[in-house]
């Protein structure tokens, strides 16, 4: 078994997708429009065959009580792997992206979480020793 898709619930579908491909550099992969909304995924530029994120609206009112939940507790809703936690770190804060954590060594990894703009706080961490 493997993951092969996953969801971050959105509010604007259309900020996502720009959020998450001109701040993060994910690239689209999938957009199909399904009524009021679409299915909308987007891919790592360098796995562009990897796990699929799929910008899910948080249409449903549970959806929107869970997200709220996470963001007044202050916990991120995913996280995402990077090679350089403080030079992403900088280069997101110079494309305006507000961060409610630096970049922090937690041990094994170093972790820094960020408002995506759509309702959600993303975790990014950098492995600092084996897994």
């Amino acid at each position: 078994m493997k993951i092969v898709l996953t969801s971050v619930l959105v509010d604007d579908q259309a900020k996502a997708l720009q959020f998450y491909t001109e701040i993060l550099g994910f690239i689209p992969n999938t957009d199909i429009p399904m009524g009021d909304y679409r299915w909308l995924t987007v891919v790592p530029r360098d796995d562009p065959n990897g796990v699929e994120l799929v910008l899910e609206p948080d249409a449903h009112p549970a959806a929107k009580r869970y997200k709220a939940a996470l963001m007044e507790d202050g916990i991120p809703i995913t996280s995402f792997e990077v090679t350089d936690i403080h030079g992403e770190h900088d280069r997101l804060r110079g494309l305006g992206v507000t961060f409610t954590q630096p970049p922090v060594d937690m041990g094994p990894v170093t972790t820094a979480v960020f408002d995506d703009t759509c309702g959600n706080l993303i975790q990014i961490a950098q492995p600092t020793g084996g897994r």
